[in-house]
């Protein structure tokens, strides 16, 4: 059974030409003395629970949505359960919606990322399942067909990155060579690189070509990934299933004390908008920045299209290409902004163009023949560098919260530029913890900025 309290409204930020209707492990050892943590056993766990289980996400982004599909798809099929999604702007009216979308799990040295195999794996199978719901709806004539049979999600031309620093050339190859088999990273020279993009710049004479990297349109998958949620409620019914409930309520909720008493666990997945509440400001290791990407079209009187072949490509600017005459570019780093709001001024977008258009053109020089047709934002909360990596901040806020009830208060944040990645693995590994009440399933390098925070 699914159950609406209200519609949540949808960006109409499109790709191509679809139209999508308003929808609503063991732990690593990590050398700390921190032992606080929060765990029950398995006698108080909420498996064991005799009553309806309730669950609030506050958020429904790239985080707040995998944690809804994995608090559904594991919690006990005994157990009457209720997920409650609060937004205020809709599914993905947050700075996921406007994510760039290239997705594949490697550093700009294109080193594997911290624990990235996990990462890209369920990335993958999240995407699969958004992409899929969407494909259902189009074949059975609900919705506008994709123009060239696209998918409404996936542009699956893969990525480009150019060398084009000499003193990190060498060690781009030597990572290259330990790349993962299903998001192969190939070095190419100069005219292998521009056959993949014809007029491409290659200062170096090398490039890197990950054939398997995707670029995603972020708000048709959040939109996929929603109505897939609202899709396993009735399949996990009918299978027999325990009842479960999913809701959207469109609204803020400006104090964590408001939901005091109505749940059994309330998760955090608000973005860089979780630094503004109450009980969370000035507590949590984030950065706030803004960014700025650019919507750039090829004039009526051009001719020459970006090839349908051609990857995205990577550089000091990105270029996401949406089709044969339309890019976006990205992104801009305003440090420290408190500006959520996606709404771009004029003068913002001219003085993010006066910081893209250089670094795009000094890779694919054609982009200058381009005009910009519109800009949106996004407010991205970084989280701070590790031995690891910018890893994002993962557990149980209790302590902040000053709640009597343990593992009631739990934190999603800090995806910042590689939400994508992060969102689907990390989701699954926080919906297990709050779904048996145990922080200690979460592995402790995501855990650990409690420590250096004085908790």
């Amino acid at each position: 059974m699914v159950m609406f309290t209200q519609n949540p409204t949808l960006s109409s930020w499109k790709w191509q030409k679809i139209t999508i209707p308003l929808l609503l492990s063991r732990r690593h050892s990590c050398s700390s003395s921190f032992s606080v943590r929060c765990s029950f056993s398995s006698s108080s766990s909420a498996s064991s629970r005799v009553g309806p289980l309730r669950y609030a996400v506050l958020g429904a982004g790239f985080a707040g949505l995998s944690v809804v599909w994995n608090l559904l798809q594991h919690g006990s099929k005994e157990s009457h359960l209720c997920v409650d999604i609060y937004d205020e702007v809709g599914i993905g009216g947050g700075a996921s919606g406007v994510a760039g979308g290239l997705l594949h799990p490697y550093s700009p040295k294109v080193k594997l990322l911290w624990r990235g195999a996990e990462c890209w794996k369920e990335s993958l199978n999240l995407l699969n399942i958004a992409e899929g719901t969407l494909l259902e709806l189009v074949n059975k004539g609900k919705h506008e067909t994709v123009e060239n049979g696209e998918s409404p999600i996936v542009r699956r031309r893969g990525i480009l990155r150019p060398a084009v620093n000499l003193k990190n050339m060498r060690m781009m190859t030597q990572n290259a060579q330990n790349c993962l088999a299903n998001c192969r990273i190939e070095p190419v020279h100069e005219d292998a690189a521009r056959y993949l993009v014809p007029n491409l710049s290659v200062p170096l004479n090398l490039a890197f070509y990950m054939p398997e990297a995707l670029n995603i349109n972020a708000q048709s998958y959040l939109q996929g990934l929603y109505l897939a949620c609202e899709n396993l409620v009735n399949e996990m019914s009918a299978l027999g299933f325990a009842h479960r409930e999913l809701n959207f309520h469109q609204k803020s909720v400006p104090s964590l004390l408001e939901l005091t008493g109505d749940y059994d666990a309330v998760i955090i997945c608000l973005g860089a908008r979780a630094t503004f509440l109450p009980e969370l400001s000035g507590k949590l290791p984030l950065r706030t920045c803004r960014g700025v990407i650019a919507n750039l079209q090829l004039g009526d009187d051009m001719s020459e299209e970006y090839p349908a072949h051609s990857p995205s490509i990577l550089s000091d600017a990105w270029l996401a290409v949406q089709g044969a005459r339309h890019i976006h570019v990205g992104s801009t780093w305003d440090w420290n902004s408190r500006n959520y709001s996606r709404e771009v001024t004029a003068d913002e977008a001219s003085m993010a163009m006066e910081v893209l258009l250089p670094k795009a053109s000094s890779v694919y020089p054609a982009i200058k023949k381009w005009t910009v047709t519109g800009a949106v934002a996004g407010l991205r909360a970084m989280p701070p560098v590790t031995a690891d990596g910018s890893l994002p901040l993962l557990g149980c806020v209790d302590e902040y919260v000053n709640t009597t009830n343990a593992c009631k208060y739990w934190l999603f944040a800090g995806l910042g530029a590689r939400g994508l990645l992060f969102h689907g693995w990390l989701g699954k590994l926080l919906a297990r913890a709050v779904l048996s009440r145990d922080e200690d399933l979460i592995p402790c390098e995501l855990t650990s900025w409690k420590q250096k925070m004085g908790r």
